[in-house]
């Protein structure tokens, strides 16, 4: 989203990073959570004098997580004669109830990040989702005019993600397939159906590894300790600068498996990564996934959620095709040019618009 908003003209950057240090906001517990919160809240003040000493610009965009950005900024905005343009990503009250399930419907906190969020809708005088999808459920949540939507694929940068080696599965003398899977291990991600296709596989020349934590380790943990796998390693974490290296070692990448609402509206970061890299990739079939990919795209293979058999499937069929195909008028649809040409549209529509 930066890369893209450079390009569409001058860009100034209000941001004081609070998450130092937090690798899963969700399972942060304890000191740690009113630790996060202090320095969270502790940081407004110099915000709100940055963004009052700025030049006017012609829109401010509030990024992910913004809720409480956004009824910041809103009356200051409002005061300056400038639109704003909320890129909200996702529903925080969707991915806490419905999707992750931390919260229950009536829970009191469930309500209030309901109404943040309710509130920050109503503040923003554009609303940016990931899909078309997901901006269509985001907008029929907090009943939303279409006019006040848009959607922009998350994309990848480039300068990271664009440096292994052909998609071509590579030969090696103990001829296994190795298949990747690195995520936060959250329900959307569906890391159960990977493990069940690691059994069902764990007699073949398939080398499954894992790389996250998350909400769903220790479920995941339980999986492995009640079966043997000899053919899967699981690292707890690795260094964001560290994928690109275990992407190229691997044959083919997986996306999300889950069986969730939500996981049908997205499209996680790791989809774009894997097609950057040029390497085969298998995610589940869904209406946001058929957003990006048609059906000629043969260097993806979408997958029905929650079947362990489909993706073992899937992972035979890469094995025994050809070398993959060129994709470049695949990654056009979300590269750089394309990112800039979505965000230079939303910007362009919003600073038109009369300011009240």
């Amino acid at each position: 989203m930066r890369q893209a908003l450079q390009s569409c003209g001058d860009l100034s950057e209000i941001h004081t990073n609070v998450w130092t240090g937090v690798e899963d906001k969700s399972q942060l517990r304890g000191w740690r959570v009113a630790w996060a919160a202090l320095r969270w809240l502790t940081a407004y003040p110099l915000l709100i004098l940055r963004f009052m000493l700025t030049p006017k610009p012609d829109v401010v965009v509030v990024g992910y997580m913004g809720q409480v950005d956004m009824l910041i900024l809103a009356p200051l905005a409002r005061l300056r004669r400038v639109p704003i343009i909320w890129d909200a990503f996702l529903s925080l009250y969707d991915t806490v109830v419905h999707d992750r399930k931390l919260l229950g419907l009536r829970h009191p906190l469930a309500r209030l990040i309901f109404a943040l969020e309710r509130r920050a809708c109503n503040a923003a005088d554009a609303v940016v989702l990931d899909t078309s999808s997901h901006a269509q459920s985001f907008g029929e949540l907090y009943d939303l005019d279409d006019a006040k939507l848009f959607a922009v694929f998350v994309g990848v940068e480039q300068d990271v993600f664009a440096k292994t080696a052909p998609a071509a599965l590579p030969e090696r003398a103990d001829s296994h397939i190795r298949i990747l899977f690195y995520g936060q291990f959250i329900p959307l991600h569906g890391i159960q159906t990977i493990v069940e296709a690691a059994r069902l596989t764990r007699d073949r020349p398939f080398r499954w590894h894992l790389i996250g934590q998350g909400q769903d380790a220790a479920e995941v943990r339980a999986m492995l300790e009640d079966d043997s796998f000899p053919n899967l390693e699981w690292e707890p974490w690795v260094p964001y600068a560290q994928l690109i290296d275990r992407i190229s070692e691997c044959d083919v990448c997986l996306g999300v498996f889950g069986i969730s609402d939500k996981a049908s509206r997205v499209i996680p970061n790791k989809v774009f990564q894997t097609l950057m890299s040029d390497k085969p990739l298998i995610t589940r079939d869904s209406p946001a996934m058929r957003e990006l990919f048609l059906d000629e795209d043969s260097a993806v293979a979408l997958v029905q959620p929650g079947d362990p058999q489909a993706l073992v499937a899937a992972i035979e069929g890469f094995a025994a095709a050809s070398p993959v195909p060129d994709r470049q008028a695949l990654r056009q649809r979300f590269d750089a040019t394309a990112l800039t040409d979505g965000w230079m549209a939303i910007v362009s529509a919003v600073a038109g618009r009369k300011v009240t």
